[in-house]
């Protein structure tokens, strides 16, 4: 265990998330002490497979955190700053005094499009670096590298079973997927890397890659033929828009696809150096969860 973190207690909030399991599991090789918090009535089953500390309480509620937080030393926020709770959060840490804090935002954040969501996490994010708090913000890609993602995997079965996916802008949207145990590891540790401290990190996937060739690498190893059919953005929008003023139930909204066709690159430079980080391909990573998609379809 690392000496200066043996006597430490860190309070993971979304600990019982996709991303926050990894991190548990990369807590947990580490040695390092912590709790999850948990709303009440949540699926715990899986917590305490892993033996793992449990504390109930909301987010939203400042009174609850004050008790819930005490005795903690340090914070890792994975649950989402796009609800607006933030700003309770770091009141709390500042009263517990609880110095050390890492928060999960997103590279969403730098979409061209005027967005609820964006300003949200943009106030959280200046309330987080204007804390006076030891804070570190890590803002990841697209998340995904099991069958428990929201994204890629949505994907592979699309292709699994049928031989036509339409795209917008001919497909040439760059996309840069990071894998979930990459982040949970990075996630982790932070905690106790200095260097870390007062820092903000953009992490990507190994390389940009365009949705298309997503599209032919995962068909490939399918063993799929499949046909690729370009729309454009422009006209999809307006007949969106048709559809919408008859009240018809529409399967994309206009923002899921202005954001589908915004280039999605980051560097990883600045988390490279702090951390020696090396992500896994997406090669690599989607090949494995189509293995596990796949026997778990058998």
């Amino acid at each position: 265990m690392n000496t200066s973190l043996k006597n430490n207690l860190t309070i993971v909030a979304g600990a019982n998330g996709f991303t926050g399991r990894f991190v548990c599991k990369e807590l947990k090789k580490l040695e390092i002490p912590f709790t999850a918090l948990v709303r009440p009535g949540s699926d715990i089953s899986w917590l305490n497979e892993q033996s793992i500390s449990i504390r109930y309480g909301d987010l939203d509620d400042y009174e609850t955190l004050i008790t819930v937080f005490k005795g903690c030393n340090s914070l890792i926020n994975i649950a989402s700053i796009g609800f607006g709770n933030a700003p309770k959060i770091i009141k709390v840490c500042q009263k517990l005094k609880i110095k050390r804090v890492i928060f999960i935002s997103t590279t969403s954040i730098f979409t061209k499009l005027k967005t609820s969501s964006k300003s949200v996490r943009l106030e959280a994010e200046n309330c987080i670096k204007n804390s006076g708090l030891d804070y570190t913000i890590i803002r990841p890609t697209m998340i995904f590298g099991t069958q428990g993602d929201r994204n890629i995997i949505r994907l592979i079965k699309w292709i699994n079973k049928y031989p036509i996916i339409p795209v917008f802008k001919k497909g040439d949207g760059l996309q840069q997927p990071v894998f979930v145990k990459d982040l949970a590891f990075i996630i982790a540790s932070s905690l106790n890397n200095k260097k870390a401290i007062k820092q903000v990190f953009n992490i990507g996937g190994r390389y940009p890659i365009k949705f298309r060739e997503m599209i032919g690498i995962i068909s490939k190893i399918l063993d799929k033929k499949i046909f690729i059919i370009s729309i454009n953005p422009i006209l999809a929008i307006f007949f969106l828009r048709v559809l919408k003023k008859i009240n018809l139930k529409l399967p994309v909204t206009e923002e899921q696809i202005k954001r589908v066709v915004e280039d999605k690159n980051f560097s990883n430079a600045k988390i490279n150096k702090t951390f020696n980080f090396n992500p896994k391909s997406f090669e690599i990573v989607v090949k494995n969860e189509i293995k596990q998609y796949l026997k778990s379809i058998k």
